[in-house]
């Protein structure tokens, strides 16, 4: 799939939109599950910092706040977003589409 057949949608709310011809059956792979990672950050530490953690303990990732997060789909980056909260849930708003170094 080419650059100009994959789209962010009208309405802005992260969903990829893709052209595609009426030949290409999407039902065949549309039930296929991805999963989906929002990595926050990370930190690299000892195991004995690691063992000295306990409720309440505060770790500090590499990320400053209002940074994007990166979102990876099967382990692949894939996006750039900010963390939102919907209906007292967390959720993330893709702002950056990656594109693979193969496009």
């Amino acid at each position: 799939m080419s650059d100009d057949e994959i789209k962010d949608n009208s309405e802005g709310d992260g969903v990829l939109v893709a052209d595609v011809s009426d030949d290409v059956d999407l039902d065949s792979i549309s039930d296929i599950p991805v999963e989906i990672t929002a990595v926050l950050g990370s930190c690299t530490m000892a195991v004995s910092q690691l063992l000295k953690l306990g409720r309440g303990a505060v770790v500090t990732l590499n990320r400053k706040v209002g940074e994007p997060i990166e979102i990876f789909v099967n382990n692949r980056l894939v996006a750039k977003g900010e963390v939102v909260i919907v209906e007292n849930k967390i959720g993330v708003t893709m702002t950056e589409i990656i594109r693979s170094e193969k496009d």
